[in-house]
């Protein structure tokens, strides 16, 4: 009987510390997004010499590194297309809603008070944006459910707030040895198609996990709860590929102290004035004025 009560506390301190050491990883997630099947499922019409030119995938790897209390997510590596076998920084060139972690924005996650917060520069300040997990429009349809006036367009969406349905399913799967859950995320947007007004639906797969112990998502606005490590839309999807526990230090998973804090109401304005800005110097250009500036 000794023994056997003996061998009972091996096996519990056992589990007890494979448990602790759970708490605290390092999962390796892949991008990969076919840029022409993306534009044209949102709805965009591409000539067919721009889709010779376009690369057939653009492919990114982004790190979540995650302990007891926070998290953060960013990339980890340039970003590789089927054409050219590299280009710049995730999210260089092609961009399509900063899809996997935004290019190369960053994201830090805080536990206790379920806060998240987006990091990113633009014009050579770096800021510090709040942000927060929930299932909202899919940032891949490229206008985030706002009017959409693109000229080469088939899709018009109008000016009028997306229906989301949570759709709960009773499959699973395994991803990176965790039980994974699937959810469906079903966005209805009303849109003028070929100037006849219908119902745009587009679905939005996700694989979470309770098993973690916490909340995240490569993109906190596609998120129902758990640990999402996988999405799957219409031309490509992000996927947990690896994971390593580890320790992780806080330092690793804080946001810069030295970021500017902004909201998001700032940052649209910011954004909607740089492109005035554009449209600006745009049409002056096709005015038939064209000015050199040299410094």
């Amino acid at each position: 009987m000794k023994k056997i009560f003996i061998a009972f506390l091996g096996l519990l301190a056992f589990t007890l510390n494979a448990q602790a050491q759970k708490k605290s990883g390092a999962i390796q997630f892949e991008s990969v997004i076919d840029p022409v099947a993306a534009a044209e499922a949102s709805g965009r019409q591409i000539p067919e010499e721009m889709k010779a030119r376009m690369p057939k995938s653009i492919k990114a790897n982004y790190e979540l590194l995650y302990n007891a209390t926070n998290a953060s997510f960013m990339p980890v590596t340039e970003t590789e297309d089927s054409n050219t076998g590299g280009g710049g920084r995730p999210g260089g060139g092609f961009r399509f809603g900063g899809f996997g972690g935004g290019g190369n924005r960053e994201y830090y996650y805080s536990f206790a008070d379920q806060k998240v917060v987006e990091v990113f520069d633009m014009m050579d300040t770096t800021y510090v944006m709040p942000t927060k997990l929930a299932a909202t429009v899919n940032p891949m349809n490229g206008n985030g459910g706002r009017n959409n006036n693109q000229n080469n367009s088939a899709v018009q969406f109008l000016n009028v707030p997306p229906t989301i349905e949570v759709i709960k399913t009773d499959e699973t799967k395994k991803i990176v040895n965790l039980d994974c859950k699937k959810v469906i995320i079903k966005t209805t947007r009303k849109a003028k198609v070929l100037d006849m007004e219908k119902d745009v639906v587009e679905e939005t797969v996700l694989w979470y996990t309770n098993d973690l112990g916490f909340n995240f998502s490569p993109m906190p606005n596609l998120w129902t709860e758990g640990a999402v490590l996988a999405i799957e839309i219409k031309g490509g999807g992000t996927t947990a590929k690896s994971i390593e526990y580890r320790g992780v230090s806080n330092k690793d998973v804080t946001a810069p102290k030295k970021a500017i804090a902004i909201t998001p109401e700032q940052y649209q304005a910011k954004m909607e004035a740089m492109m005035a800005r554009f449209r600006n110097n745009n049409n002056r250009g096709q005015g038939g004025q064209t000015r050199a500036v040299i410094n």
